[in-house]
């Protein structure tokens, strides 16, 4: 046998391998891209000392604005700001943010509406990110949305204060940690209280009249987060989302009449919202949000208000505002200046407003060039090609910007056409670099993903040889564990040597890479050599007898060939796009074509339908059964709860189909009703009906599980963990259920006890974690649920007679360790008394009442998972309860399932029946993984069946 060394050296080997594959693929699919830590100033030297035109640094000498107000109302969609009169019976969303297109229309000149368009991920800590940098956040940085870090590179709020801007914040306390100490004064307010509607917007709206009338700010931000609380809580399509843009119009209206002539009013949405509230991803409706800009002087010139209203991508508003203001461009901006607001003066004069424009795009083409320039230094991730193409436009367009600019003033019909062109030249640049560094931070790296998923399939290949032949990797381990080893660690030296010799550098994760792939191919060349008898020539003999001993008792391995080649087709069906749309229907078809293959194979084998005693003759691999009445009997048993099982469990996965998500690729596929959460629902009577299906569900969930483990014995124990099943179990399901209840009704239903339902709201969830904390705690510390009752022979006469000898244990711990020993000697003992067909009380054998040992090792492992389960719930909307429980049920019909062919095949042997245990393991890799691994450890119900003397 392995020693403890080689066996914790094996472990931490698989685990490395399983890191080094996991880290290879990420490294290709997590996007990362560099961050620049360089700030602009105004002291940069954008321009040429000799450039007449212009002044001598970066900043502009006169700002069109010397203040501006901006509101950022968090998931305003655009169809929420947009106001159609042609619409007889609006939705709850439309046309309640009527102001907006109001003052458009009344004051074209002065305001203008425009679609808002966000860059993925649609999430408020990377849209923020977004449109202060200007530049853009990868997918990687989702993760720091509930964990905000400060905002490392340059920004506008960076900006505004090296520039002596005060700037005022309210709202969102995202801000205040993206921008540590640099406001001027900030009232943050917790932004993680999702069903709560008011009390954020409530305390802008107490300072945000006031300062804005006052006179000590430059820059007021005020996030709002109603909006988008509402549509997570309630969806867009609600009362609330009614009420709340209401409010939002005529916070607007309120800021309007407020203002002076120097500012600038900017409402924005960060983002907006699919039908169900939720946002994140992109598509249109996440991506689309508004942006409203207006002042109470002319902010276009006149005729403009007529022109098409194209998407403004959010970065380009980063530029836009501090040419406005008058301060640098952050240094990692790549978005575009927003032209029309640049064309000042009258409309007889249009030299000086192209003047004007190409300027603006100068300045902001002079920044974007920097940033490549030091970007492509930084890192190598943009194409050399792509960037001299970049580098060639930029210097044309410079050297025609002098020539038009750089000398006395000239005009006539070809100046102006040159300078037409010129503008549409700069646009092109910025548009064209924004679309390189888009299509970079946006690339996978094929290559990388490849690499480690093949790592990853070798490991798991790699577990499988280790469990499935573990008397054979203990039994020549020095050369299928430390032989891998000692090459892979070889192999990866010589890389990291030669890439210190070669570059003065060593990349870390390509020798680990190189390290796992020699060490995985010598496993795998060991193991096939393995099969000739020379690889043990080496060995001690008693590990060459043990060897062979097992291998005469292991029959000759047969490949499932139809449950790996619909594994390999599920796996492959991720790689198609066609298959990812439909991959609901895709699993349910393939998981119930495995399903069916379990009973059609025992079918094909002669072990199904077939009465028992007609089956005189057996498949080679198949010994003879015992025609007795109570064997047929058992027989006929096992084939109707295989078939019955499988018959449920097809059901139940279309079944399943109830509770579906969609796609954004799936066009006008409709979600599932069950994912509308309760809040969200405006029927009164459908809500009841499905908060009593929901705690119904969970009412069930707990009684099956405490029903499970009564049947086989584990509630008669003394043990913590049994206090956890009896009462920790239902004490979770209740604080479940009294959220739920909470939760679902709106604030103004509970009149005065509105602070009393929001401390049970912080309550109830708190509560849920103490006790799943308490009850993994207790069963980690004792998880043993087995009782014993006093017998006649003591419990060493169940052992070896050379066993307890060569232990120098206590009872104790005899009870927890040696179990597997005590159960398997007990099973032959009562499977001896059954061939010898003698009594069981008096025929010596030894009489043993023990409950809850044949699960002792499922049973807390259920228990823990059970309380998850309910913890999983509480996280989800509540109709989802429902598909929980159904999930429950599969995993316990595929057990069955698992058993009842098992027995079908041949009791007590592994021959014949290798293809039905792989359909059961692949089936529960099918399933979704949670609710199969309550189930997963649990010993098969045949087995439990066939030790009378056991009670579970």
């Amino acid at each position: 046998m392995m020693k403890r060394v080689p066996v914790l050296a094996l472990l931490l080997w698989i685990c490395l391998l399983f890191y080094v594959g996991i880290w290879i693929f990420l490294s290709g699919f997590l996007l990362v891209k560099v961050e620049v830590n360089r700030s602009s100033s105004c002291k940069d030297e954008l321009f040429s000392k000799h450039d007449s035109s212009h002044t001598e640094h970066f900043c502009w000498s006169e700002p069109r604005f010397k203040r501006a107000v901006i509101l950022v109302i968090d998931a305003l969609r655009f169809d929420f700001a947009r106001f159609d009169p042609e619409i007889k019976d609006p939705r709850p969303f439309q046309n309640k943010l009527g102001v907006l297109s109001e003052v458009v229309a009344s004051r074209p000149a002065h305001a203008r509406l425009y679609p808002f368009r966000a860059d993925a991920p649609t999430t408020t800590m990377q849209r923020i990110k977004g449109f202060t940098t200007g530049s853009l956040p990868t997918f990687v940085d989702v993760c720091s949305n509930f964990g905000t870090n400060a905002i490392q590179e340059d920004n506008l709020i960076h900006q505004l204060g090296q520039n002596g801007k005060r700037v005022v914040f309210m709202g969102d306390d995202t801000w205040e940690n993206l921008f540590p100490n640099q406001f001027h004064r900030s009232l943050p307010f917790p932004s993680f209280i999702v069903k709560d509607l008011h009390t954020v917007d409530n305390g802008i709206l107490q300072h945000l009249y006031s300062t804005v009338e006052s006179s000590d700010w430059d820059v007021v931000i005020a996030h709002f987060l109603g909006v988008d609380h509402c549509g997570h809580r309630y969806g867009p399509d609600h009362q609330a989302m009614a009420d709340k843009l209401t409010q939002m119009d005529q916070v607007v209206r309120s800021v309007i009449e407020r203002l002076q002539n120097d500012t600038l009013l900017v409402v924005l949405g960060d983002h907006g919202m699919t039908d169900t509230g939720d946002h994140g991803g992109d598509s249109q409706k996440e991506t689309d949000a508004a942006l409203f800009l207006y002042s109470p002087s002319a902010l276009f010139t006149a005729g403009q208000e007529k022109a098409l209203q194209e998407v403004v991508p959010q970065i380009d508003l980063v530029p836009t505002l501090a040419q406005l203001l008058g301060i640098p461009i952050p240094y990692s901006n790549i978005g575009k200046v927003m032209v029309e607001l640049f064309a000042l003066g009258s409309p007889e004069d249009q030299s000086a407003q192209e003047r004007r424009q190409a300027e603006a795009l100068w300045i902001n083409a002079k920044q974007v060039n920097r940033y490549l320039d030091t970007y492509s230094l930084a890192n190598k991730d943009l194409s050399p090609v792509i960037l001299a193409h970049l580098k060639d436009t930029f210097l044309l367009a410079a050297a025609e910007y002098k020539a038009l600019f750089g000398g006395p003033l000239a005009g006539g019909p070809e100046h102006s056409s040159r300078v037409q062109a010129l503008i549409a030249t700069f646009q092109q640049y910025l548009n064209q670099v924004r679309e390189t560094c888009q299509a970079s931070w946006a690339r996978f790296h094929p290559l990388h993903m490849a690499a480690g998923i093949a790592v990853l399939a070798a490991a798991c290949a790699l577990c499988f040889i280790t469990s499935d032949f573990a008397d054979v990797v203990s039994a020549s381990y020095r050369r299928l564990l430390w032989i891998p080893i000692v090459c892979g660690a070889v192999a990866g030296g010589g890389v990291a040597l030669w890439q210190f010799v070669t570059r003065s550098e060593v990349d870390v994760l390509s020798s680990l890479g190189m390290a796992a792939l020699v060490s995985q191919l010598s496993f795998f060349w060991n193991f096939c050599r393995g099969k000739a008898t020379r690889v043990f020539a080496n060995e001690p003999s008693d590990l060459l007898n043990a060897a062979a001993d097992s291998a005469q008792q292991r029959p000759a391995l047969t490949w499932p060939c139809v449950p790996l080649v619909i594994f390999f087709l599920r796996c492959a069906s991720l790689f198609s796009d066609s298959y990812v749309v439909a991959e609901g229907r895709v699993a349910t078809f393939l998981l119930s074509t495995l399903a069916i293959y379990i009973p059609v194979q025992l079918n094909w084998a002669g072990r199904l339908l077939l009465p028992f005693e007609a089956q005189k003759s057996t498949p080679p691999c198949l010994p003879p059964q015992p025609s007795t009445p109570a064997a047929s009997s058992s027989y006929k048993k096992e084939s109707l709860t295989l078939l019955g099982c499988t018959g449920f469990l097809v059901a139940s996965l279309y079944a399943s189909h109830s509770f579906h998500g969609c796609r954004d690729e799936q066009g006008g596929c409709e979600p599932s009703a069950f994912l509308t959460p309760l809040s969200g629902l405006r029927d009164i009577q459908l809500r009841n009906f499905r908060y009593l299906l929901s705690v119904s569900s969970v009412i069930a969930w707990v009684c099956l599980v405490r029903r499970w483990m009564r049947h086989y014995g584990n509630m008669n124990s003394k043990s913590p963990a049994v206090l956890v099943a009896r009462f920790g179990l239902p004490l979770v399901a209740m604080f479940v259920c009294l959220y739920w209840a909470m939760s679902s009704a709106p604030y103004e239903g509970f009149g005065n006890l509105q602070e009393v339902v929001k401390l049970a709201l912080l309550v109830f969830p708190r509560a849920v974690y103490v006790l799943f904390g308490l009850g993994v705690t207790v069963v980690c510390w004792d998880p043993l649920t087995v009782f014993l009752k006093t017998r006649k022979e003591p419990a060493t006469s169940l052992l070896p007679p050379t066993y307890r000898a060569s232990t120098g244990v206590s009872l104790q711990a005899e009870l927890q360790h040696l179990i597997p020993h005590i159960y398997q000697r007990m099973r032959k003992s009562l499977r001896a008394g059954e061939r010898e067909g003698t009594g069981r009380e008096d025929d010596g054998q030894p009489t043993v009442e023990a409950y809850g040992l044949g699960t002792v090792y499922s049973a807390p492992l259920l228990l823990v998972l059970a309380q998850l389960g309910l913890v999983l719930a509480m996280l989800h909307p509540e109709g989802l309860m429902l598909s929980f429980m159904l999930l429950l049920l599969q995993a316990c019909a595929i057990l069955h399932m698992h058993s009842a062919a098992t027995s079908l095949s041949t009791p007590g042997s592994r021959a014949g029946c290798f293809s039905v245990s792989w359909s059961a393991v692949l089936m529960l890799l099918g399933t979704v993984v949670f609710h199969l691994l309550v189930f997963s450890s649990a010993v098969s119900l045949q087995d439990v069946s066939l030790c009378p003397g056991l009670r579970c």
